[in-house]
Parts: structure tokens; sequence; C-alpha cells
């Protein structure tokens, strides 16, 4: 929390025309997440009095897509700039926040500490600017100092000076300043410049021509102010962002067999001495227990995962509990609503859907369980499958602790297979098979004598 209250702007009104998209700039996934929900959960981190999010481009799009309870959504209907978007926000902002700090909605790097010092600063009734040297200002506002090395002003690329254009400090655009005075500096604001827009930046020098101190801090990592304008910045921000995750999974314990092949959309947390191949994929909310080991090229969604577990490569797994010594994959899949018992193997090619699967039960090679219940030291032979679908709904197989499935086998739902029962290969089970008897259901195997294999037509 900060100790001072304050308001949150976010501005996140813009199209984004360089993106060649028609989805908002700010709903562009970065991490899995929009580029604007970085930005808010950042904001909320600060505990604010409240926080008002301006949008435009898009009407409804960006606060129907985020829909966050914690936020105030202003529209901007014309984009005029960031001093018009700000306009939007004023009748929002509580006056008991002595200080409103200004985010950008497609700058989704800033870090938590930075906001903070950046509020810090303004807290005595300053204005405080985050700036960053960059050795291609290309495309950003320059900060414009006195001799005496105050802010003096910031200039809009298009209407710099060439000198001007020479500097390397320029503005990130996040800012605080003090609500008191900031209705009147708004009202000041005049769009008489290259863009006919109404900038933010011009508050600066009506602050200083109110003797109110303009004061700058450097962001702590130039990526902080990496503003998304392309598809080839997102693609730069991604690598960021995961490079950050990569970083701090490491710094807990976690093993990565290469930190710039990882990718985590969402929330990973892990135990101890957790091992993750290259190429893996989490997405949503995703918990790895104590020793898991993640093999090569995994994609892993809304999982919970226990320890001592073994995910072999290319598997996929999708809202499925996973138990203590368990063993998936290679080439596994399991879809939501599956729960493996402790030490259950899901071996190649083998799909798992809907259904419980017992203590050490075993589902090696090629086949289906959909919408079923496995009891414990079970063996499902290659090539089963549940025929849970007759073509209007789903029914449900049941097999009892330690039955034997034999490989080739369709167990028609709804059926049950009784404890200990065998199932001999090759059979359709349409019936309930009793426990601890051998059940099978094969056609009479016959020879043609002579038959011959058709020929191709010439």
């Amino acid at each position: 929390m900060t100790a001072t209250p304050i308001n949150v702007v976010i501005l996140a009104a813009g199209k984004g025309t360089r993106m060649h998209s028609d989805l908002p700039k700010v709903l562009h996934p970065l991490g899995g997440r929009p580029l604007l929900s970085h930005v808010i959960e950042t904001a909320c981190q600060l505990a604010p009095t409240r926080l008002v999010v301006v949008y435009g481009f898009g009407g409804n799009m960006v606060p129907q897509t985020i829909d966050d309870a914690r936020v105030t959504w202003a529209e901007q209907v014309e984009q005029k700039g960031t001093g018009h978007a700000v306009m939007q926000a004023q009748s929002y902002l509580s006056s008991d926040a002595p200080v409103t700090l200004v985010l950008l909605g497609d700058v989704p790097l800033v870090q938590l500490e930075t906001c903070r010092a950046v509020v810090q600063q303004a807290a005595r009734g300053n204005v405080a600017l985050l700036t960053v040297d960059k050795a291609d200002p290309k495309g950003y506002g320059r900060i414009v100092r006195s001799f005496d090395g105050h802010v003096s002003a910031i200039v809009e690329e298009k209407d710099a000076t060439d000198e001007q254009r020479s500097i390397r400090e320029v503005n990130t655009g996040i800012m605080a300043l003090p609500t008191a005075k900031l209705a009147q500096w708004l009202g000041q604001l005049k769009s008489d410049n290259a863009q006919g827009e109404y900038y933010l930046t011009d508050v600066m020098a009506l602050a200083v021509a109110d003797d109110v101190k303009v004061l700058t801090g450097q962001a702590q990592h130039e990526f902080e102010a990496l503003g998304i304008n392309s598809k080839t910045d997102l693609a730069q921000a991604e690598r960021i962002y995961q490079g950050l995750i990569a970083d701090a999974l490491m710094k807990k314990g976690v093993t990565l067999a290469d930190p710039a092949r990882l990718d985590v959309r969402g929330t990973l947390s892990c135990g101890r001495d957790v091992r993750i191949d290259v190429g893996c994929v989490f997405e949503g909310q995703v918990s790895l227990g104590d020793n898991v080991s993640i093999g090569p090229y995994c994609v892993i969604r809304n999982a919970m995962i226990a320890a001592d577990v073994q995910v072999q490569a290319y598997s996929h797994i999708d809202g499925a509990e996973i138990g203590r010594g368990g063993r998936i994959g290679p080439f596994a899949r399991l879809r939501p609503g599956t729960v493996l018992a402790e030490k259950a193997h899901v071996g190649n090619f083998v799909e798992v859907k809907n259904s419980a699967v017992g203590i050490g039960s075993k589902i090696n090679h090629l086949s289906y369980i959909g919408d079923s219940t496995v009891g414990r030291d079970v063996n499902i032979g290659a090539g089963t499958i549940t025929c849970n679908y007759d073509g209007v709904n789903k029914h449900r197989t049941v097999i009892g602790d330690g039955a034997f499935i034999g490989s080739d086998t369709q167990l028609v739902a709804p059926v049950e297979v009784g404890a200990g029962a065998t199932i001999g290969a090759g059979s359709t089970i349409t019936k309930n098979a009793p426990a601890g008897e051998l059940t099978l259901s094969r056609g009479k195997q016959i020879t043609i004598a002579g038959w011959k294999r058709p020929e191709k037509k010439r």
C-alpha cells in the first residue's frame, strides 16, 4: 500500500492503428491476459481510492472484456489526445486523494515499486514524471530542461525542433499530479499543435508557471517504459515478460532447461525441486508439487499436479488433477474433469476425459476413457475405448477394483465391469460383466479358402 491516498487514471482509449487489428490495442494479450489487465493489477496493488480507466476505441468491448468490479469506466467517445482523455476521468476522481497517478493501458511492464516512487515524489504537491534515457528516442516526447536542470516542458516529437529531437531523455507517459491543481490545468490546455490534440504533457509548462516543482524519476529498467504500438512491440514485450517469470521461478528453485523457451500465460506455482524442460506452455492456474518433472513441449492448463509426478513429452493436460507419483505420457491428453489418484499411469496416445482413475491403475497405450469411474489397480489394455456417447446423451462406465481389460475392447456405456473381472481382448461389452469372472464377446473365427485380394484396375 502507498501511504498517500491516490487516484489512478489509466488511459486505454486508443485504437492502435499499427497493430492492424480490429481488436482494441489494450486487449491484445501479454502472457495470456490483455495488456490492460496487467496495468490494472499493478494499479490495484497501490490500493487507490478510485481507479478510473478511460476507454474509447471498440466501444464497450474493453469494459465488457475486462469486467473488473474494482474499475470505474469513463468513455472517451472522440480521441482528442491524452489531456482530453484525463478530462473524461476528472468527474470520477476523489478530492480526498491528493495525488492522481496516470498510467497507460499499453505500457504493461511498469513495475509496482516504480509506481510507488512516482507517487511518493508527488506526495508534497509536486508533479512527478517517470522518464527514461533511450538510445533511440524516436516517437517519444522529449524532456526539456532549463539551465538549472529543472523540467520546463515536454515536447512531442512532431512539435519538436531538430535540437529538441536530439534529446535522449523521454517521457514515458506515466506521471503523478496534485489532484487539486489537475482540474485547473486541464481547463487551460489548448489544441494548437501539429496533431490538433490536447496533450497532457502541456500540463508541465502550466505547473512551472504556477511555481509547482516538476520532479523526475528514472525507471529502473528501460522495458518498464515499453509502449505497445505494433505486433513487433508486443512480441518483444512477451519475451521480456516471460523472462521476468522465468527469473522469478529460478530464484525459487525451479530448474528450467532453457528459460528462453518457457511460456506462462496465467499463474504457475511450484514446489521444491521442480524441473521443466523446453517448450512448455502453462495457462490459467497451474500448481506443481514437489519433485514434479515436466518433459519437453507439454501444454498444461488449469491443473493441479501433486508431488513426484512425471509428465513426459508432448502431453496436454487441461482441467485435470493428478495424484502423487503419477506418470503421464508421452503424448497423453487429459481433458477437463479428469482426476487421477496416486501412482496412476496414463501412457502414450491415451485420452482421458471427465473420469476418475483409482490408485495404481494403468492406461498405458492408445485408449480413450471418457465419463468413467475406474477403480484401483485396474489394467486397461491397448486400444480400449469407452463408448460413452449414443449420439444424443453421454453415459457412464464403471470399472471395479482389480479388473483387467484386454486390448481392443469396447465398453458400451452405460455398463459396469465388476471388481476383479477380466475382459477378453477384442470384446465389445454391452452388458454388465460380473465380478471375478472372465467375460468376452467375439465372433466365430473362420477361414475362406481361395479368397484373393482385389486387384487395381488399369
